[in-house]
């Protein structure tokens, strides 16, 4: 097998996709182009700010793409490229898309409702405070791992005390990427240029802040840029949409677009061989397949946070439904083919005996994009830059909205359900500056523990986060009197796998404190989180599955939404 029939096979099963299903779903659901959007009616210049459809798209597409598609898929890879292929295509396709899309469809057919709120709707206050609270704690895992992960990319000096060009060179942009979106939101918001000129002013800031950032690189130390990290996530968590997280999303999708499509040129152009075998086998290096590949490949295929990105932030920009379908089923799968390049690369980079390149992920993805970059002319110096800026921006992008989600997760948490008081408490911490404050500090102190000792449970946190999505979806489907049976396999599918590994850690963790192996800092965090988060998702399991078997269908129609 080669990779450019891989990445063809992809690319005809996507398109397919986004051509069929997609618009099925949107033909069975129901869109209105003339209703008015919550981004339009409750525009405020803060949260709710209308804009057009590739600036959305931009936005959750950058937002939704992390880590995860680049890491997932090449350390799922040992199972062989088959599997994880097929996770990635199925997965992308019937669990993540649909998960995306239906998320951003029920806020925006709900005044731009989070998914919390809709689960106060649609199933009850109790509920409602049960998934805010998981969804609340799952912030502060991916701002702690994000966080670690930016401050490792940028760190300026290597192990043996020298300079790191390339991260310093890549800091400096970033900065500059923050500052110069600042400037371009602005310059948007005054003179609202066309499309073209919009594009163009674009390119020539990049390009420039590029130029820039390679000539003066930042050299400073991991904890500094992890203190530097969490102040620009309260920048942006407390700024309005339109002034920082849109136009620098906006800016990074050419990065983020420009990797991919790079990616697939180059795998086109190169056509390797994939020297991974078709199959490994059920068990590899003491890792079972199920769950352990459903969890590892999270975002490239399913990923609960995604939901938290539509209904939190993308519903509140869309200006006319008709730019669901691009913006929540379209970008899932534009990630899902980054996942499918990186699978190639990480299948491609293998010995010819089928043993797994050495390197951390992030290093094997960087010297095969990095080579096809030279393969196209560009010089090593700037190929090695633009790839660690690339990697980067999948981190920035995403922790600056998840830091605005996780403030909106607490002030909804406090706020008082309909017909109750707000408690002294609770109504000074629900502002936007306390809320922020208090989510950073603890997201901080997380973090000192390093991505590593949070990784493992942030991958089965997401995807039990999407099962708990995914049914909450399916009473919102039902109760409005929608077909909703597309959701029912990959609940309960979703949920079985990650409490089946929740339990496995548990069940490790428990075995280090019995050996004397264990370590308080590191695995007594997990443990305890782990405890947490799957009471808390028994528990909205149990009310949203009571009100999805026995809830009452409203009495107007589909259509009549």
């Amino acid at each position: 097998m080669t990779g450019l029939m891989v990445i063809g096979l992809a690319l005809v099963v996507f398109v397919c996709a986004y051509m069929g299903y997609g618009r099925w779903l949107v033909k069975t659901w129901g869109i209105d182009p003339k209703a008015k959007t919550p981004a339009v009616k409750y525009e405020d210049g803060q949260d709710f700010a209308p804009a057009s459809r590739f600036t959305v798209f931009a936005h959750q597409f950058s937002s939704i793409t992390g880590a995860g598609p680049v890491t997932g898929p090449i350390i799922a890879a040992m199972f062989g490229w088959a599997p994880a292929l097929l996770w990635l295509l199925v997965g992308g396709v019937f669990f993540g898309a649909v998960q995306d899309f239906t998320a951003l469809y029920a806020s925006v057919k709900n005044e731009g409702k989070s998914m919390g709120m809709l689960i106060e709707k649609y199933v009850g206050k109790t509920g409602r405070r049960l998934f805010l609270l998981f969804c609340w704690l799952f912030t502060l895992l991916v701002l702690a791992a994000f966080a670690d992960i930016i401050a490792n990319t940028f760190n300026g000096f290597l192990k043996d005390g020298s300079q790191n060009v390339p991260g310093a060179q890549a800091a400096t942009i970033s900065m500059l990427y923050i500052a110069v979106a600042m400037g371009f939101g602005v310059f948007i918001k005054k003179f609202q240029p066309s499309g073209l000129v919009k594009l163009l002013v674009a390119i020539v800031l990049v390009v420039g802040m590029f130029a820039v950032g390679m000539q003066f690189p930042l050299y400073l130390d991991p904890q500094t840029w992890r203190v530097v990290t969490f102040a620009y996530c309260f920048i942006a968590s407390v700024l309005p949409m339109w002034l920082l997280m849109e136009p620098r999303d906006y800016l990074s999708s050419f990065l983020l677009l420009g990797m991919v499509f790079g990616g697939v040129v180059g795998v086109v152009v190169a056509n390797p061989v994939l020297n991974m075998p078709a199959f490994v086998g059920f068990e590899v290096k003491g890792q079972s397949l199920f769950p352990i590949l459903f969890i590892t490949i999270a975002c490239g295929a399913v990923s609960g946070f995604h939901s938290l990105v539509s209904s939190g932030t993308s519903s509140k920009a869309v200006a006319n439904e008709k730019d669901m379908l691009p913006v929540g089923y379209g970008a899932m799968l534009v990630e899902s083919m980054l996942g499918v390049v990186a699978l190639v690369i990480a299948c491609a980079a293998a010995s010819p005996d089928g043993t797994v390149a050495s390197g951390t992920p992030f290093q094997i993805f960087a010297g095969a994009i990095g080579g096809f970059f030279q393969m196209f002319g560009f010089p090593a110096a700037v190929s090695a830059c633009v790839i660690t800026m690339c990697i980067s921006a999948l981190a920035m992008t995403t922790i600056d909205s998840v830091a605005r989600i996780g403030r909106m997760s607490l002030q909804e948490l406090l706020a008082p359900a309909e017909g109750e008081q707000q408690g002294t408490a609770a109504k000074l911490l629900s502002g936007v500056v306390p809320s922020t404050v208090v989510t950073l500090v603890l997201a901080f102190g997380l973090c000192q523990a390093g991505y590593m000792a949070i990784w493992p449970l942030f991958g089965a946190a997401n995807q039990l986060l999407a099962s708990l999505v995914l049914i909450s979806l399916a009473v919102f489907l039902r109760t409005t009197g929608r077909q909703g049976w597309m959701l029912y396999v990959p609940m309960c599918f979703m949920f079985l796998v990650t409490m089946t590994a929740l339990v496995m850690s548990v069940v490790g963790i428990i075995t280090k404190l019995q050996a004397g192996t264990f370590v308080f800092m590191v695995d007594g965090l997990q443990l305890v989180l782990a405890l947490a988060l799957m009471t808390l998702a028994v528990l909205v399991v149990k009310h949203c599955g009571k009100e999805l078997l026995t809830g009452k269908v409203e009495g107007q129609t589909a259509a009549a939404e």
